[in-house]
């Protein structure tokens, strides 16, 4: 099911793009339709159609990111760090002294006099 939805989805998206470009630009960017004369249709109708399948893919979009927003939010893992038991701490052991001391290593360059 939510692979369906989520290629619904990228359907509806990719047909978005697609009739948001073939609508006429007031300011002459990127309106690849809506020339001059001899299309399919008139100047109004084919605004008024574009403009309603605007609308009805734009809807389609917000629907289906709702419902595969509310699919994604009823999954069975854990949602967040803070849903996840938290650890046990454990105490911390003693460091272990060495029985004996230490010396510093001799230097490994020679000492100039």
């Amino acid at each position: 099911m939510h692979t369906v939805l989520l290629i619904i989805h990228l359907l509806i998206a990719i047909a978005l793009v697609c009739v948001i470009l073939l609508q006429r630009s007031e300011g002459g960017a990127l309106g690849i339709g809506g020339g001059g004369g001899g299309n399919l249709f008139t100047g109004r109708g084919s605004a008024n159609l574009l403009t309603r399948t605007t609308a009805a893919l734009a809807a389609g979009f917000i629907a289906t990111s709702m419902i595969l927003a509310i699919i994604a939010s009823q999954s069975s893992a854990p949602r967040s760090i803070l849903d996840q038991p938290v650890p046990v701490p454990t105490a911390p052991s003693a460091p272990a002294e060495p029985e004996t001391p230490v010396e510093p290593a001799e230097p490994s360059a020679p000492l100039a006099q």
